[in-house]
């Protein structure tokens, strides 16, 4: 493993522990990367920008569930400087949170013009940030745009109740359904490989940069979280982290959760959903009760996770009621 592997790990360990900004735990031949220190008296995100080399930012969100101590910022959003101007990938939960992003984006680029605002897919904290924007600088996959027309209001009224103040003044805006061209297309000077896979979601859109072998993995790619399903499909979710890797990404940045060194969060996330879909396949062939599968739990290995037990139990409620049907229809 390489000396950046390496500090990668111990950077997601560390946040595994809870250690907030001490995440600048990585040397000089690594990028410092600082979780968000979120203010809640002043409304503060506290966000930071780590440089990922090759024109490219992330903004960390806490590996959290959502709660107003952090804002109910817990998704990763990031952007790329090119010679034109600037590519943001995801606005985060709140009309807040993309009034600070994109003030820090303004910071560190010395005020370039923002181009193109990109939401991977169709989940609240992609894209409620996006009255910060333009709107013709919002873009998405049709799919996307569509499921965010259909589902904003819903989103708002959820997100009203969980965050409180943080979402004062925050309606959803639906980006252009723009992103119809994946594999390999310019976008504004930059030669990048995009992907509409599903799984996650209807449409999970990847972002992987082929020069550095940067992947912006979406919801797709959890890392030291449990995932979230309200829109999942576990088979084609599988298949779609086989594709990705595939590309043999050198660094992963996930939707949730810290970046990882190749395809370790890939890999975590293939393990966690392939146990989920035999546990569940099993439970409902013997005709366990939901309230049995959540009482069982999950194998020690991903107990340590953030978001557990919640983000389980919300697992099964999801999923389950699908896999007794189908145990139902087999003769």
């Amino acid at each position: 493993m390489s000396r950046f592997a390496l500090r990668l790990t111990h950077l997601a360990l560390l946040a595994l522990m809870g250690t907030g900004s001490a995440l600048n735990a990585l040397a000089a031949d690594g990028p410092m990367v600082s979780l968000p220190q979120a203010d809640k008296a002043r409304l503060d995100y506290g966000l930071k920008a780590t440089d990922l080399g090759r024109g490219w930012y992330l903004m960390a969100g806490a590996n959290d569930d959502f709660s107003q101590n952090n804002g109910c910022n817990i998704i990763n959003t990031g952007f790329l400087q090119t010679d034109n101007g600037v590519v943001v990938i995801n606005t985060g939960t709140s009309r807040l949170y993309g009034e600070q992003q994109h003030a820090l984006i303004d910071r560190v680029t010395g005020g370039k013009p923002i181009l193109q605002v990109i939401a991977l897919n169709l989940h609240p904290d992609y894209f409620m940030g996006n009255q910060a924007y333009a709107a013709n600088t919002l873009t998405a996959t049709p799919t996307t745009a569509q499921g965010i027309a259909a589902e904003g209001k819903a989103y708002e009224d959820n997100l009203f109740r969980l965050c409180g103040d943080w979402m004062k003044g925050t309606q959803a805006v639906v980006p252009q359904p723009s992103i119809q061209n994946t594999g390999l297309v310019n976008i504004q000077g930059r030669k990048l490989t995009l992907l509409e896979l599903k799984g996650h979601t209807a449409s999970d859109l990847v972002v992987f940069d082929p020069d550095s072998r940067l992947m912006w993995a979406g919801g797709l790619v959890f890392h030291n979280r449990i995932v979230t399903t309200p829109h999942a499909q576990i088979q084609p979710w599988i298949e779609s982290l086989q594709r990705l890797k595939a590309l043999k990404p050198s660094v992963v940045i996930p939707s949730h959760g810290p970046i990882s060194s190749g395809t370790e969060a890939i890999d975590q996330t293939l393990d966690y959903l392939t146990w989920l879909d035999g546990r569940l396949k099993t439970a409902a062939q013997s005709g366990a009760e939901m309230n049995d599968v959540m009482q069982a739990g999950a194998p020690e290995r991903f107990r340590q996770f953030a978001a557990y037990p919640a983000e389980f139990y919300r697992n099964v409620t999801n999923l389950y009621p699908a896999y007794e049907r189908a145990a139902l229809r087999k003769p």
